[in-house]
């Protein structure tokens, strides 16, 4: 028994760097001005997709990416992880897009893979945050979705159902779901593996394209009409760097008079009530 795994994985500005030039005129992020990591939620689907590897011998999994052609390097990274393949959807008119532009992209990808039994993605990117691209490649290729992932604690391949462990406000849950599905996984579920040093030395010892293949919009038959800046609806207004600074502070010395006096006046400040 083997599985056919797909996981979605994205090469985001490192946010831990942003600086005045991180944001272009137009709204969109200054890619060009900030150092690249892979997703850090895209790692931890991706460990989900290594656990069944190891669990159902034969499986293989493609890791599929969008963005610059640079963006090859989380693929590189991935499959010295332990990944098979990888695939890069990279042209020009793909720039730009929003949400619902990229899920779609996406989605035309995982078509011509074809073949799939789970799609598994980080929870959201951390250069936007919306958790809205897994759900809606779920929704465009027409699949369950689980959603928020801890674990997938068991797959049955003969009834074709996966149990998976889910957190909820307020704590877990267990759900049963039909395969093909999406599966988004949050960055609390177990963090992705070391690279494998003997794969490192192969990769670094080959081509480090041969097991990369670069799509562009009309290899996976795109309409030009849902792709990029045209097929995006979002349009960011403007963008502002905000800095907070204290107007005034107040030491307090922990003594009951202090705490006292600091609670009366929330109170009357209706600050707390």
């Amino acid at each position: 028994m083997s599985l056919k795994i797909v996981v979605l994985a994205k090469q985001v500005p490192d946010t831990h760097n942003v600086g005045p030039d991180a944001m272009t005129p137009e709204g969109t992020i200054n890619r060009s001005a900030l150092p690249a990591v892979f997703n850090p939620e895209d790692l931890n689907a991706l460990e989900q997709a290594l656990r069944l590897k190891d669990q159902f011998p034969g499986s293989t999994i493609s890791v599929v990416t969008m963005g610059l052609p640079k963006s090859a390097e989380v693929i590189r990274e991935a499959l010295c992880r332990g990944a098979d393949e990888g695939y890069v959807v990279t042209d020009r008119p793909l720039g730009g897009a929003d949400t619902l532009a990229t899920s779609y992209t996406l989605a035309q990808a995982i078509k011509k893979i074809g073949g799939y039994d789970i799609i598994l993605g980080g929870r959201q990117a951390i250069d936007g945050d919306t958790a809205q691209v897994g759900p809606q490649v779920a929704e465009k290729l027409g699949l369950t979705q689980v959603t928020y992932a801890e674990e997938i604690i068991s797959l049955d391949e003969k009834a074709r159902k996966v149990v998976i462990k889910r957190h909820i406000d307020g704590g877990v849950e267990t759900v049963e779901a039909p395969l093909p599905l999406v599966v988004t996984v949050n960055g609390s579920a177990a963090p992705c593996r070391p690279r494998n040093a003997k794969r490192v030395m192969k990769y670094n010892s080959r081509r480090p394209d041969l097991d990369i293949t670069q799509w562009g919009a009309a290899d996976i038959d795109c309409d030009p009409n849902q792709i990029g800046k045209t097929g995006s609806p979002t349009n960011v207004k403007a963008v502002k760097n905000i800095v907070f600074k204290a107007k005034e502070s107040r030491t307090l010395t922990g003594s009951d008079a202090d705490i006292n006096g600091l609670m009366q006046e929330l109170i009357n400040e209706k600050i707390i009530g």
